[in-house]
């Protein structure tokens, strides 16, 4: 029997795979790629009596690979917090899935787990900008503002290195960024300790400081949308810089618009802040687009689409 675990490459499916993997240790096949990479269940070549574990990409843009599987006698379990559409009922199938705005796939981990790793699932769900909810479990967990801050910044770095129009673009491949995290329990640890974490914070401050100086394409009380230059460290910081800017307005809606390597553009799009929902229909009107209510995305929109999307982006939030 292999056991295979299939995650998406940022902070909530680092995170998620490392708490799993610290409950249940022993060789397994990884399967992972860029953020935007999620039609993973495609890649995985299993037999009968194999298990595959899923964390943090959308059931239904992998549905055509989850019921192959399936059918073939693959056990499979699925943690996720994106747009399921309808969920299989399968004998072979164990979905730990919630849509809720507040909810990432590590805390999802983290309740099956019952809180035995649980300041990873803190760490993730700063990554994933779930910042109110990640204060109030670090709050319940008594930790000081240092270690908070701490967590809080280890999980923007996390989420920043799965940003990437292609591998080449990281800092880390993810397969080998969890393989920097996995010998340390404590994400406290891992800061202390990994040259992993010198790295994305050095990265992280380099990349930030250059989108810092970008000017909005459209800007007004209801929403922002920013046109990012053709360069790595773009594509690289086109997620948090969204985060950045939600954090900083919260009462607006935000779009980073990076062209990738396709000769088309990739979208990342945050509702606001004081009304976290609509990012994941708005970006569901566009092919390859989709996510969750707070935070979405298109992953190859046509250039000569990019009118049609400012335009539904900027009616779409001030309705």
């Amino acid at each position: 029997m292999t056991h295979y675990y299939v995650f998406n490459g940022d902070a909530d499916g680092l995170c998620a795979l490392h708490q799993l993997k610290l409950a249940e240790p022993g060789t397994a096949n990884l399967i992972t790629g860029v953020k935007r990479d999620i039609k993973l269940l495609d890649r995985v070549q299993a037999n009968a009596g194999d298990h595959v574990t899923v964390l943090d990409i959308s059931l239904d843009s992998n549905r055509k690979g989850l019921m192959r599987l399936l059918e073939t006698g693959v056990a499979v379990r699925y943690f996720d917090h994106h747009h399921a559409g309808e969920i299989p009922q399968h004998n072979n199938f164990s979905a730990y899935i919630d849509l809720s705005a507040d909810i990432c796939t590590s805390v999802l981990v983290d309740h099956y787990l019952e809180k035995r790793f649980h300041n990873w699932a803190i760490t993730a769900a700063f990554g994933d900008n779930l910042i109110k909810r990640a204060q109030q479990l670090a709050n319940l967990a008594g930790l000081s503002k240092t270690e908070t801050e701490q967590l809080a910044c280890l999980g923007e770095y996390l989420n920043y290195n799965g940003y990437g129009d292609t591998l080449a673009d990281l800092h880390f491949h993810p397969a080998q960024l969890y393989e920097e995290m996995q010998s340390f329990v404590s994400p406290f640890d891992f800061i202390a300790k990994s040259a992993a974490f010198v790295k994305l914070e050095q990265g992280y401050k380099d990349d930030m400081s250059r989108a810092d100086d970008l000017q909005p394409l459209v800007r007004d009380d209801y929403c922002a949308a920013y046109l990012m230059p053709d360069a790595a460290w773009a594509r690289r910081v086109s997620g948090i810089f969204a985060n950045k800017l939600a954090n900083e307005s919260p009462e607006r809606a935000h779009a980073v618009i990076t062209l990738n390597q396709r000769g088309n553009y990739t979208v990342s799009v945050r509702a606001a802040l004081t009304n976290p929902q609509g990012a994941d229909v708005l970006c569901l009107q566009f092919d390859t687009g989709g996510g969750r209510k707070a935070a979405a995305g298109i992953n190859d929109l046509p250039t000569n689409a990019l009118d049609s999307f400012v335009t539904s982006f900027k009616q779409h939030f001030r309705n």
